[in-house]
């Protein structure tokens, strides 16, 4: 598990491709020397283990279902990479409970400064619509983020001056993918509510429920 707080940069040394995957060997002065092998640790928001540690390198591997899911089956030699080891019990939770499990992949849209801030604007499956809330939590490429506005099948954070400069949301473009990964809280909350909603929908001929979870949508299941 992890908190979406950023620790290091790390920079893509190597790749080797294998029957299995892809083993990235990636360069990091403050974090390699810290881990341990079996050890997890999340790169661009993906839990991945590590294989190996030499000096200020390690390996990991990702497997051909986590290269399509992510994006990790973009990266190069060269390209800065987010990483985050697993959350200790003494180390305080500062972002939100991130697993490391990449729920889409979405597009930057947009990425537009206001004042010190960016705001970026990120697209993504129809499908997850109801995993979003306005101000709650969501993961990009591993960086724990405030949902400050929602469209349809879009999002915007908004991204301040430190975070730009310590995660590699710096290096995004618009047209570029990221790793969404949306809060675990808010799909648990999902999947109690689902037996809910579906037997509403059912009684009101199945116009009463909307695939996003609104607050009609809770009204109805009285919870408001």
């Amino acid at each position: 598990m992890f908190t979406g707080l950023i620790r290091d940069i790390g920079l893509i040394h190597q790749l080797e491709q294998r029957s299995t995957g892809v083993r990235f060997l990636i360069e990091s002065q403050q974090l390699a020397p810290t881990l341990a092998l079996g050890e997890s640790i999340a790169v661009n928001g993906v839990c991945l283990t590590v294989l190996n540690v030499a000096d200020a390198r390690f390996t990991v591997e990702a497997v051909e279902e986590t290269l399509r899911k992510t994006t990790l089956g973009k990266l190069r030699s060269g390209m800065r990479v987010n990483l985050e080891p697993a959350l200790k019990m003494s180390d305080p939770l500062g972002g939100h409970f991130v697993l490391g499990h990449v729920d889409a992949v979405g597009t930057i849209l947009s990425i537009e400064r206001e004042l010190l801030d960016r705001c970026v604007k990120i697209s993504y499956p129809q499908k997850f619509d109801h995993y979003l809330v306005p101000e709650g939590s969501v993961a990009v490429d591993g960086i724990s983020l405030t949902v400050a506005s929602i469209e349809e099948h879009e999002f915007t954070v908004a991204i301040i001056p430190h975070t730009w400069e310590k995660t590699n949301i710096s290096d995004r473009r618009v047209g570029d993918s990221v790793n969404i990964e949306f809060d675990v809280l808010g799909k648990y909350v999902v999947r109690m509510l689902e037996p809910g909603m579906r037997a509403t929908s059912l009684q009101s001929g199945g116009k009463g429920m909307s695939h996003s979870l609104s607050e009609e949508d809770l009204r109805q299941l009285g919870f408001t």
